[in-house]
This record gives structure tokens, sequence and C-alpha cells, in this order.
């Protein structure tokens, strides 16, 4: 029961969650820092009530080493909503962000000295190539469009190679947390809700920096359309709406995956999430109507069945069948 409740979470959450993302970031694209903000903030309350009982739960693993995760995650988080102010289309976001595999495999050879086999790095090379596909194709139609000057179709562009920039150092960046998690509980063990609270409740001092960028996006969203809230009856900004919406739907999505992490395989989480990332595009095309080209879809075919080939889903599915006939056998 609880993985299917967990799974539903996830696909109910997440998919939700890039839909309210994508509503805000229409009407105002440079609304990424107000945004990773305020899901920062509920997630470090609901932390520090929940888990950290409020302050006098000792961490298991030193402050000291949640510092330095912290400071990646935080970049992680603020360079990857504002890369949607640098005319990233949404479909793109995704896809260049479900990329994560090379930039693990590239980081796993250089850090940690691992060697691959050919099926993996044959899998790798087609989501290199996937995300290639809808890069070029998408870099196309920034240059090509028709209501821009030359002069303005440039500078269009010029910002959309500092969005792609940013996509990538931020794709490698989370791959070294990733690793730098990864040696942190193999020392203390995993710890995943107390890191869910100290990655989000550390960086709140670092939003000083932003906070004159919050605040007029604030005054943004003060100034948006008024909206009735179904069943509560209540009336705000819709500007106001969609972010609480976002934030709620931000902590369903990842208490989702806690849960699938706890009660499944870590093969059953990534085809899960796989699977939850195809769900969001094929609706952020459809409901949104995002140029979406038929190399684009080839290219998303490369990433999702080469994502799939990593983690060896079919072997895996073939040693699950012949498990029971194996018992049989036995009894």
């Amino acid at each position: 029961m609880r993985p299917a409740f967990a799974v539903g979470l996830v696909f109910a959450g997440c998919c939700s969650n890039v839909i309210f993302l994508e509503l805000l970031a229409r009407k105002h694209p440079g609304c990424g820092n107000i945004v990773t903000f305020a899901q920062f903030l509920f997630i470090a309350v609901e932390g520090f009530l929940f888990e950290a009982d409020l302050g006098r739960k000792p961490p298991a693993i030193p402050i000291r080493y949640y510092v330095v995760m912290v400071m990646m995650f935080f970049t992680v988080s603020v360079v990857n909503n504002y890369a949607l102010n640098l005319n990233i289309a949404m479909p793109l976001h995704m896809i260049f962000r479900s990329g994560s595999l090379i930039a693990n495999m590239i980081l796993g050879i250089i850090i940690l000295k691992k060697r691959y086999s050919i099926f993996k790095y044959t899998s790798i090379a087609l989501v290199s190539v996937g995300i290639f596909i809808c890069t070029f194709m998408s870099a196309k139609q920034v240059t090509s469009q028709s209501n821009l000057s030359e002069n303005d179709g440039f500078q269009a562009f010029v910002w959309w190679l500092l969005g792609i920039a940013a996509l990538t150092f931020a794709l490698l960046m989370s791959a070294r947390m990733g690793i730098f998690q990864e040696t942190l509980y193999k020392q203390f063990g995993k710890h995943s809700k107390e890191a869910l609270f100290y990655n989000h409740a550390l960086p709140l001092p670092g939003f000083i920096f932003l906070a004159s960028d919050i605040y007029d996006h604030a005054v943004l969203f003060n100034k948006s359309e008024l909206y009735q809230v179904p069943v509560v009856g209540l009336t705000m900004p819709i500007m106001w709406f969609y972010l609480l919406m976002n934030v709620i739907t931000q902590y369903v999505c990842i208490r989702g995956v806690f849960i699938l992490t706890t009660e499944c395989a870590s093969l059953t989480v990534t085809l899960v999430v796989t699977l939850r990332k195809f769900v969001s595009l094929i609706f952020s095309i459809l409901y949104f109507q995002n140029p979406f080209t038929l190399w684009h879809w080839l290219g998303t075919l490369f990433v999702f069945v080469g994502t799939l080939m990593y983690t060896e889903v079919w072997n895996n599915l073939g040693t699950t069948k012949s498990q029971p006939q194996k018992d049989d056998k036995k009894n």
C-alpha cells in the first residue's frame, strides 16, 4: 500500500509542481528567486518542527559537512530556476536536467575512479545525443523567431546560450553534490530527512543577497489579477496562489520520493522518476502548446531509452520474472 501511495504522491506532486512553475515562469520569467526562497522556507519550517524537534535534536552528520553540501545545493537550485529567465523553454529545461546520468558518470570517472561497462557507455551516448538534438533544435527556434529583428534575435540567442551554460553548470554541480552525499552516507549512514531539513534551512541567510529581486517580484505578484480559491472561497492575487500551490506540490513531490526510497529498490525509484519526467514533458507540450518538433521527439526518445538502458531495466525485469520459477523448483 505504501509504495502505491508513494507513486501516487510522486506523480500528483511532481507533475502538478511543474505545471505551477510553468504558470509562474510564463507570467514572470524572472521569478526563480522568489520561488526558490518560498520552497526553501516551507521545507525548512516543516523540518524544524518535525525533524529537528524545534532544534532540540542534534544532527547525526556534523554541521560542517552540511555547510559544504548546502553551498552546492543552494547554487544548483538558484541557477536551475534562474535559467528559466534566459530564454530556456520548460520542455528543454526538463530534458536537459534529465542528463544528470552523464554528469554523474563523468565525475564518477574523474573523482571516484569508477569504470563502467560498454552497455552503460552506450546508454550515456544515447542520452548525450538526445540532449544535443533537443538543444540544437531549440537553438534554431530561438534564432528564427520571426517577430524579432536581427539584432534582437542575436541578443535572444546570446541569452539562450547563457541559459544552456547555466543548466550545464547546475548539472555538474548537482552530480558533484551527489558524490559528496554518497561519501557522507557511507561514513555516517543515511539520514535523508535530516539532510532535507539542513539543505533547506542553512541556505536561508543567503537569500539576503537576493532580497531586492524577491521583493520586486512580491510587489508584481500583489498586482496580479485576483483569484477565488475553489472550496475555500478565499480571494487572493493569482500569482500568490500559483506560488502557494508550487510550494505545496514541491513538498508532496519530495515526500513521495522519500517514501519511495525507503520502501522500494533504487531501480523502482529511477523508473518512477523517469516516467514522471516523461509525463510532465508531455503535459507541458500539449497543455501549454510549447513548440516541439519531430526532432525534439527523437531527442526525447534517445534520452529516456538511454536512461532506462543505464538502469538495466530489462535485465532486472528478466531477473524478477525468473525468480518465482526458481522458487517453485526449490519447493
